[in-house]
């Protein structure tokens, strides 16, 4: 299967000195398409700087980052973002929907920046799935913070990104709503082909992962 995301040796620092923070420490990971990769570890240990640098929202102090063969620790910034809309979609712990468009807004958008037409049966399946279809006319504020989630987990996904990144989807969820999502995010990579990352505390949600991998103290290490 073709290698979907490849860290070599990375290592991010800040600050200097004495005052400098050694956040990650040399790490390296492929993931292919069609793996769900669960990443647990406590907080601090550096799983959000992980992800936020696998995702090209930030640069690494030292090492590489290749996403389909394109790397992303040498590329101008504007390329870098058009490749980022394209390629990858992030569910972060705060919804980031937009907060003037409706939830189906959020898809027609989507599908305005890629200059695609609207695809109201991925979008509808999505909604469906993860039981929030009625809700597509409500405006974030309407919403609960669960509800938020998924939509944002759907929209996420409605790009039909090759890589998704997942930093505690489940956090603001109840467990059937959890599980839900999670076995959602494992479908779209064996399915669709995707090379999921989802990081999490949440030991239960990580039992039908192809891989796990533990971040502590800056080292990633696979269990």
């Amino acid at each position: 299967m073709k290698t979907i995301l490849k860290m070599e040796n990375i290592t991010k620092n800040f600050g200097s000195g004495h005052t400098e923070i050694k956040a990650l420490k040399g790490i390296s990971l492929d993931v292919k398409q069609g793996e769900f990769v669960s990443i647990i570890g406590p907080s601090g240990s550096g799983k959000s700087t992980f992800l936020t640098i696998a995702g090209g929202l930030q640069s690494p102090t030292f090492g590489k980052i290749l996403i389909n063969n394109i790397n992303f620790t040498n590329i101008p910034e504007k390329k870098r973002s058009k490749l980022r809309f394209k390629e990858i979609g992030f569910v972060l712990q705060s919804s980031n929907l937009i907060p003037y468009l409706t939830i189906e807004e959020q898809f027609i958008l989507v599908d305005k920046i890629n200059h695609h037409t609207n695809n109201d049966d991925r979008g509808t399946d999505l909604l469906k799935s993860l039981d929030i279809y009625d809700l597509k006319k409500k405006y974030p504020r309407d919403l609960s913070g669960g509800e938020r989630q998924r939509a944002a987990i759907a929209r996420a996904l409605y790009n039909n990104p090759s890589l998704l990144l997942a930093d505690e989807p489940t956090a603001s969820l109840d467990t059937e709503h959890a599980y839900q999502v999670v076995d959602l995010l494992k479908k779209e990579a064996h399915l669709k082909n995707k090379a999921t990352i989802m990081v999490t505390h949440d030991q239960r949600m990580i039992k039908n992962s192809d891989h796990i991998y533990q971040i502590e103290d800056g080292f990633l290490s696979k269990l």
